[in-house]
């Protein structure tokens, strides 16, 4: 097949397994998960970037017109573009002497008091001019689209200064004009830079004073996230960065019991936030609590992986609660370098025990509505994106089944291909 368009409309007929996650018009929970609406010879009809008809290839077949490019799928899974939740995509170098330093027996906690960690990747990123952030950060869109990954949310974090804020902010809005659609979130609350580790109440006041009203009034994000953790952010401190956040129109997310049973998820819960991500070590308690107040978790298994660790989240007992459940990378230079959910589904299934469809669920509509998205992106029904990906499998459970290998034959983005592996 050509990799040029030909058409505004375009027809993809043959589809074995058509995963249209089509349901209701929210968060998918409990049995909902399993539930992926697939068709059998399955078929869309794609006008001007958005979904017009699905449904069987026979009946598509008879509404193409003569003009209508056509897509044959080859009987493969075709499936939403992937949307992941939480990654930190805009930094420079790599902290791959760290990973050196875990295989050694180095603890994450260990390299970070010792000056690596987060502040490792802020010192590399703070050197570098915003057209080589926007040149060294570009080659990773390619690889989210490889990975069948339309859309992301991107967290700045890396610079940890009024200024360099902005810039990693800056470069998001930039990147966002390709192919793969970002999602912009503030995270100055990713550390305390050592400048101001005797005065914490002075960095505090500098994202509450500074750094959250030029973010708002240059409508340089969509949240805001703080890394609430001992050693990192207090629940008083994440507690007055984001009631701050709110204040000028941000919506909340926050990194919460990642590394210890800190409280952060019950402080999701008492703010209402969008999402609680992490949650390695969430009780039951905060469980009970995040679904009373309808946070989303968001777990990051890769995360969990990549840093040697055996503690996954409690993702079966969060199913079974009634939360809306979301599965994304964590994509970043420290503890979780990859960009690909086929591994994340993966992981879930095997540490986690979410079944094949449920993870689906969680990559794709569950992580949509999250991002406020869920009207536009997640499924393939009519009037959404079309962002769809063809997979090089006949069963959707492929995906997951076999772990570290990318299965996106082609990706289109808004019915453009931008992915062809034949090409």
């Amino acid at each position: 097949m050509s990799s040029e368009r030909k058409s505004s409309t375009l027809a993809v007929v043959n589809c074995g397994q058509l995963v249209t996650l089509a349901g209701p018009a929210r968060p998918r929970v409990g049995a909902e998960m399993r539930e992926l609406g697939i068709i059998a010879d399955g078929a869309i009809i794609v006008r001007e970037g958005l979904i017009e008809e699905v449904g069987t290839t026979e009946q598509i077949k008879s509404l193409i017109d003569s003009d209508c490019e056509l897509v044959d799928a080859g009987r493969c899974v075709v499936l939403p573009g992937f949307v992941d939740a939480h990654t930190h995509p805009v930094f420079s170098g790599t902290r791959v002497d760290e990973f050196e330093q875990r295989a050694e027996g180095a603890t994450y906690e260990e390299i970070a008091a010792r000056g690596g960690g987060i502040q490792s990747t802020v010192n590399a990123t703070r050197g570098v001019h915003d057209d080589m952030l926007v040149h060294e950060s570009c080659g990773y869109i390619d690889w989210f689209l490889r990975c069948g990954t339309t859309t992301i949310e991107a967290k700045s974090g890396y610079g940890l200064s009024l200024e360099d804020e902005l810039k990693i902010l800056r470069v998001i809005r930039k990147l966002g004009h390709g192919g793969l659609r970002y999602v912009p979130t503030f995270l100055g609350a990713h550390s305390v830079p050592p400048e101001y580790r005797s005065r914490r109440d002075e960095y505090v006041s500098l994202i509450i004073e500074e750094m959250l009203p030029a973010v708002a009034s240059q409508n340089l994000a969509e949240f805001c996230d703080v890394f609430c953790e001992r050693n990192v952010f207090t629940i008083d401190e994440s507690r007055k960065i984001l009631s701050a956040a709110r204040d000028h129109g941000l919506g909340l997310r926050i990194h919460a019991d990642q590394l210890s049973l800190s409280g952060g998820a019950q402080l999701a819960a008492e703010l209402g936030t969008v999402t609680a991500d992490h949650l390695e070590h969430t009780d039951a308690a905060a469980i009970a609590a995040l679904k009373s107040a309808g946070v989303q978790p968001v777990l990051l298994p890769g995360s969990v992986y990549a840093l040697g660790s055996s503690r996954y989240p409690a993702a079966r007992e969060m199913i079974d609660a009634g939360l809306a459940v979301v599965l994304a990378t964590d994509f970043n230079p420290g503890s979780s370098p990859t960009p690909s959910m086929n591994m994340i589904l993966s992981l879930a299934s095997t540490h986690m025990k979410m079944t094949p469809a449920e993870s689906i669920t969680a990559a794709t509509i569950n992580a949509a509505y999250s991002l406020n998205r869920g009207a536009q992106l997640g499924s393939i029904e009519p009037g959404k994106i079309a962002d769809f990906v063809i997979h090089e499998h006949f069963d959707y459970r492929d995906l997951a089944y076999f772990f570290g290998f990318v299965s996106a034959d082609q990706v289109y983005s808004s019915g453009t291909l931008v992915v062809d592996r034949y090409f």
